[in-house]
C-alpha cells in the first residue's frame, strides 16, 4: 500500500520567521489579504506584529475576527460573506487551531461554492479546487493546524463538532515564529503543548501509522517531553522547541489520522466549549492505559522519548507503565486537571459518547473501541 504524504509548499521556522511575510506575498502576486484573527489576539496587540509588518510593505489588509475558541459553523458563514465583500485574494490566519481551522473552511468554500452549506464539508469532501491561498501564522504551539489537512467545526445546534478531511485546504506558506507564542499565559501553553503531546503519541500509535509518520511523531514526543515545562515558564528555549516540536507532529499526524482521545475531547468541546488540550491532556494516560495492548513495543519508544531511562531493561509491562507515567506526571507538572469531574455531568455520559463513536478520529484508534468501552473510560475520569 502506498503512503501519501502531504505537507506545506513553504515553512519557515524561528525568531523572526514573521518578516518573511512580505517576500512571499510580494513572490506570489497577491494583492489584498483577509487576516482572520480572534479578538483576544487582536486585543492584546498579537495581530499587530504581522499587520504591522504588512503596513511597512505597503501591503492591503482588512481584518475578520469573529472566531470563537471552538469555531462554529456561524462563524464561518460570516467569514465567508466577510471575504467576498473584502475584494481580497488570499488569507493570513493568525492564531490558534480556532483561526486556523476557521479560515480552511472559508477558504475551501470560497474555491469551491458548492460546498456553501459547511456541514457537507464534514469528513473526506470531493472538493475539486485548492482553498483560496493561506498564509498560517500560529500563535499556540498545540494544534499544528499550519501543516495539516484537518480541520474541525462545531455544531452548535447539534452540539457536536466535526471533523473535515481535505488535502485542498494545507496552507500555502506556514510561518512558525516562537515569539508569536511567547505572550501565551501559561494555562493556554500548558493546554496546547498537551494537545500537541496528544498528537505525537496518538499518531505513532494509530492504525494509520507508517516509517515516515513515525519518524515524525517520535521526534516529536521527545522535543514536547523536554520542552514543554520550560515554555510554560517562557523560556526561549522552551519557546522553540515546542514551535517545532507541535509542527513535527503535524507533518506526522494529519498524514496517518489520530485516535479516540480526540474523538472524545471533540465531545467534550462541543456540549461544554471545553478547551480542546486541556481535554487531551486529560483524557490521554486513561486511553493510553486502554491501548496499550495494541500497541507492540511503541510505548518502550514513547517512554525512552519521554525521557525514561533504562527502557532497555524494562519488561513490556514495566515499559508500558513508564510512557503512561511520564505523561501523566508532565500533564501534572503544567497544571493540568487530573480527571472530569469538574468538566462533564453523569447524565451526559451517553450522548458524549454516542458523538465520539461517530467521530471521524475514531477508526484509526490502535484497538477497537465500543460505545460501552468509550461509556466506561469517561466514568474512569469522573
Amino acid at each position: 500500500m502506498a503512503n501519501r504524504i502531504i505537507l506545506n509548499e513553504t515553512s519557515y521556522h524561528g525568531a523572526g520567521a514573521i518578516h518573511e511575510i512580505p517576500g512571499e506575498v510580494t513572490k506570489r502576486g497577491f494583492k489584498k489579504a483577509f487576516v482572520a484573527s480572534d479578538p483576544d489576539l487582536i486585543k492584546f496587540g498579537v495581530t499587530a506584529k504581522v499587520t504591522k509588518i504588512l503596513e511597512e510593505n505597503g501591503l492591503e489588509y482588512e481584518i475578520y475576527s469573529d472566531i470563537k475558541p471552538n469555531p462554529t459553523i456561524e462563524n464561518v458563514q460570516t467569514g465567508v460573506a466577510a471575504y467576498k465583500k473584502s475584494g481580497a485574494d488570499y488569507i493570513i490566519a493568525i492564531g490558534g487551531g480556532s483561526s486556523m481551522d476557521t479560515s480552511k473552511a472559508i477558504g475551501i468554500i470560497i474555491a469551491n461554492p458548492e460546498y456553501e452549506d459547511v456541514r457537507s464539508l464534514e469528513g473526506v469532501a470531493p472538493t475539486k479546487n485548492p482553498s483560496v491561498p493561506i498564509i498560517a501564522v500560529p500563535t499556540t504551539a498545540g494544534t499544528a493546524a499550519e501543516v495539516t489537512i484537518n480541520y474541525v467545526i462545531t455544531d452548535v445546534e447539534k452540539k457536536r463538532k466535526f471533523v473535515c478531511v481535505d488535502p485542498h485546504d494545507i496552507p500555502v506558506v506556514a510561518i512558525v515564529d516562537p515569539d508569536m507564542m511567547a505572550s501565551m499565559p501559561k494555562g493556554l501553553t500548558a493546554a496546547t503543548g498537551m494537545d500537541a503531546l496528544t498528537h505525537a503519541i496518538e499518531g505513532y500509535i494509530t492504525k494509520g501509522a507508517n516509517p515516515i509518520t513515525d519518524m515524525f511523531n517520535l521526534k516529536a514526543v521527545e522535543l514536547i517531553g523536554k520542552s514543554l515545562r520550560g515554555a510554560v515558564d517562557n523560556t526561549p528555549e522552551g519557546r522553540e522547541g515546542m514551535a517545532l516540536g507541535q509542527y513535527i507532529t503535524g507533518m506526522g499526524f494529519s498524514n496517518c489520522g489520530l485516535g479516540i482521545v480526540h474523538s472524545m475531547a471533540h465531545a467534550l468541546g462541543a456540549v461544554y466549549d471545553t478547551p480542546h488540550g486541556v481535554a487531551n491532556a486529560i483524557l490521554l494516560p486513561a486511553i493510553m492505559e486502554f491501548n496499550a495492548e495494541a500497541t507492540e513495543e511503541k510505548y518502550r519508544d514513547i517512554a525512552k522519548a519521554m525521557g525514561v531511562e533504562g527502557t532497555e531493561l524494562m519488561s513490556q509491562e514495566e515499559y508500558r507503565k513508564a510512557a503512561v507515567a511520564a505523561v501523566r506526571k508532565l500533564s501534572e507538572d503544567v497544571g493540568i486537571p487530573a480527571d472530569l469531574t469538574s468538566i462533564v455531568k453523569k447524565e451526559d455520559i451517553q450522548f458524549l459518547a454516542e458523538s465520539a463513536a461517530a467521530d471521524a478520529c475514531a477508526p484509526g484508534n490502535p484497538k477497537e473501541a465500543s460505545l460501552e468501552d468509550i461509556i466506561r473510560l469517561y466514568q474512569s475520569l469522573m
